[in-house]
């Protein structure tokens, strides 16, 4: 907290809200403006927290299709199957096989809800950081999720539909793109921390300054023991606090 009026040589990071208003305001003589720029340059502009959805944000999709539909198969993710491509490609097999839509499957989603605690963890995040999702789900799915979590910035795929509403194929942003976009967003100088769950994101957790994992299966940190390990959201926000403070 501050307790009295700071210089303008004097760059706080913890300055209030409040007085950086004052600060700013121009009848003030704009003395400040090079103080304030850098605070805000420094506080928030440089960083970017990059969250993965399913299974960080929102249940498994597949698994809740896979419950209500009673098809096993559809129940595989990435934690089963690294090869996204080859996993999309299956499902796609079995909703044919099944004769189920793309209007069948939008059915499920809107029932579902975010992560119990993922609305409030989100909503703390974005007051303190640019947040991104990084997610290999599909704009046609991700719809009613990203209404209920206040439509952060989403990064993710396309389905090909035809005209009986049935999925034919997907069609990725581009190859690895999580990590692509972690990648440009460093080239562009913003201190870049990343959360997942699975395999799909261990390119873009070593990407990242930062890589942590949120409630991964046992055999994905066995197999990748660097990246630090959370279970609840209180670990993760402290944790990415912990991360963007010591690449300040």
């Amino acid at each position: 907290m501050l307790h009295g009026p700071e210089r303008c040589g004097e760059e706080k990071s913890h300055m209030p809200t409040r007085l950086l208003e004052l600060y700013a305001d121009p009848r003030r003589g704009g003395s400040c403006k090079g103080m304030i720029t850098r605070f805000f340059i420094g506080a928030t502009l440089v960083q970017i927290v990059c969250l993965d959805l399913e299974g960080v944000l929102v249940p498994e999709i597949w698994i809740e299709v896979s419950q209500r539909t009673g098809i096993a198969e559809l129940s595989r993710t990435t934690r089963d199957e690294p090869d996204y491509d080859k996993l999309m490609r299956g499902r796609i097999e079995i909703l044919e096989r099944h004769g189920l839509r793309l209007a069948d499957i939008q059915g499920v989603i809107a029932t579902m809800a975010p992560l119990d605690g993922a609305e409030e963890f989100l909503g703390r995040l974005r007051a303190r950081f640019q947040v991104v999702i990084l997610s290999d789900t599909f704009y046609e799915f991700a719809d009613p999720l990203m209404h209920r979590l206040g439509r952060p910035t989403l990064f993710c795929h396309r389905l090909e539909v035809c005209t009986e509403g049935f999925v034919r194929g997907h069609r990725l942003r581009m190859p690895d793109q999580k990590r692509a976009a972690v990648n440009a967003f460093r080239a562009l100088n913003f201190t870049t921390v990343a959360a997942g769950d699975s395999y799909n994101d261990i390119a873009m957790l070593g990407a990242a300054h930062a890589g942590i994992f949120f409630r991964p299966p046992p055999g994905v940190t066995e197999q990748f023991p660097d990246f630090l390990v959370t279970q609840t959201y209180a670990d993760l926000d402290d944790a990415i606090s912990r991360a963007v403070g010591g690449h300040g």
